[in-house]
């Protein structure tokens, strides 16, 4: 996995709103394989944030868990997830 594939799991892993599945499905790396790469690339301080969060029962970041209405992985401004480009309006 290169360093721009690295960011984009990351930073999925970090919105709340972006499932585990999302993740799975454009990158082929299960729960536990996000976990072990924020384990490794964030600060301790912030893993530990993380992890409250997404163990939370506010969180969305099991399909299973998520509100029924939300059907989408990306936002609907967003052009392309890989290029991860706002439209223009």
């Amino acid at each position: 996995m290169d360093l721009r594939q690295l960011d984009r799991v990351i930073e999925m892993a970090w919105e709340d709103r972006t499932p585990f599945e999302a993740i799975d499905y454009q990158f082929g790396l299960s729960e536990s394989d996000v976990i072990q790469i924020m384990r490794r690339e964030l600060k301790p301080s912030s893993f530990k944030l993380w992890r409250k969060r997404v163990n939370s029962g506010m969180s969305q970041k099991h399909l299973k868990r998520r509100n029924v209405n939300i059907s989408k992985f990306k936002c609907s401004r967003q052009r392309a997830i890989s290029n991860n480009k706002i439209a223009k309006r």
